[in-house]
């Protein structure tokens, strides 16, 4: 594996563990739910981020669940953006992670070299 991808990898999946964290922080702690029970919330969110571990063998493939997953993520980052404005700053480092996680996944990708 080249430097440059193992790079990439590194930034997806740090990219990974921080929305990962932030999910547990913000909905946990700094703005838990009003109306559904925290345990709940956290499953809706955190649980998804987890799933991906089990193709952890393989980066990559682990990489392009997270990237595929990280879709809602960043539709949730946008609404909350939209409709929040306690929790926008949230919202906007959720929308940044989910950027470098795919920009992270489209760097890794190895490309065929033009003929």
């Amino acid at each position: 594996m080249s430097a440059a991808i193992a790079t990439t990898h590194r930034i997806g999946l740090v990219s990974w563990a921080a929305l990962l964290l932030l999910q547990l922080v913000w909905h946990g702690w700094l703005f838990p739910a009003q109306t559904m029970p925290v345990p709940v919330v956290l499953g809706i969110t955190v649980i998804p981020l987890l799933l991906p571990l089990f193709a952890i063998r393989d980066v990559r493939r682990a990489l392009l669940w997270v990237g595929i997953l990280s879709l809602f993520y960043f539709s949730h980052g946008i609404a909350e953006a939209w409709s929040s404005p306690n929790e926008r700053w949230l919202a906007l480092t959720e929308i940044v992670l989910t950027l470098v996680l795919i920009g992270a996944l489209g760097a890794g990708v190895k490309r065929k070299p033009k003929a």
